[in-house]
């Protein structure tokens, strides 16, 4: 995967989507248009974290390699070089993926 050159500011992550699959259980071939919008995808950046009340940073939660779940509609999808990337705040993050 190439590298992206995105640095998230405060508890922004960069996710690249991983997209589903294209058949059925059945083997139907489903059209761009009835694929359901990707909520699972890789960080590739992280921001340094949001500051507290106190002015110190709280540190983020999710690293860059995490696969995460993430809302349906959340975030800002951007496209770069015909890659799609969306930019998050770690709290539209629902949970990380575990191995």
């Amino acid at each position: 995967m190439a590298a992206v050159n995105l640095k998230p500011l405060a508890d922004r992550i960069v996710v690249k989507p991983l997209e589903q699959e294209e058949r059925t259980p059945g083997g139907i071939i489903l059209p761009e248009t009835a694929k359901e919008k990707p909520q699972e995808g890789e960080v590739l950046a992280v921001g340094p974290g949001r500051m507290g009340e106190d002015n110190k940073r709280i540190p983020m939660e999710v690293k860059v390699g995490d696969i995460v779940l993430f809302a349906k509609y959340a975030g800002t999808e951007v496209k770069i070089k015909d890659e799609k990337y969306l930019i998050l705040k770690e709290s539209d993050v629902l949970a990380i993926v575990e191995k």
